[in-house]
């Protein structure tokens, strides 16, 4: 499956993801080489190998912004962060995970909404002090109510 968007454009750019001779295009497709050039970092640095660029690959990239643990998300993350609720840690985000982190945000006045970015997870000490940056960078945008087109485009000219 091929999926071309900004988002894809902007991750392409931001992972760097041209390595092992795969010539990536700033075409915002994720396509083939995309997905080889995730799967070769993933596999040089000890991540789960599914050519997928999620959260324990952000994490793991020190992209900490471009992390969002919701229902149906999995992995490493998923895992410490339900360890540090005091959940089974199965590394399954499901409607039990959900709840807790619902429950957790609004004790400690976040926002509630059942999602873990980063703000959430640098509460929750998920992600360490070096993510403090991108919480504070999300609720910035969050703030002043940029489109995802809008903040892609920033981003993008940041790394450009």
């Amino acid at each position: 499956m091929r999926l071309r968007s900004m988002a894809v454009r902007s991750r392409s750019r931001l992972l760097g993801l041209d390595w092992h001779d795969v010539l990536l295009d700033d075409d915002g497709i994720f396509g083939g080489g995309t997905e080889k050039a995730v799967k070769a970092y993933q596999e040089e640095n000890g991540l789960a190998v599914d050519g997928k660029a999620g959260a324990d690959t952000f994490a793991s990239m020190g992209l900490y912004d471009l992390i969002l643990l919701r229902r149906g998300s999995k992995g490493v993350l998923v895992k410490k962060m339900q360890g540090a609720l005091a959940l089974d840690d199965d590394g399954k985000f499901g409607p039990g995970t959900e709840k807790s982190v619902r429950d957790y945000q609004e004790k400690n006045e976040l926002e509630v909404d059942g999602l873990a970015g980063p703000a959430t997870l640098v509460k929750l000490v998920v992600l360490g002090p070096e993510a403090e940056a991108a919480a504070k960078g999300a609720a910035l945008w969050a703030s002043v109510g940029e489109s995802t087109e809008g903040t892609l485009d920033k981003l993008k000219s940041l790394f450009s």
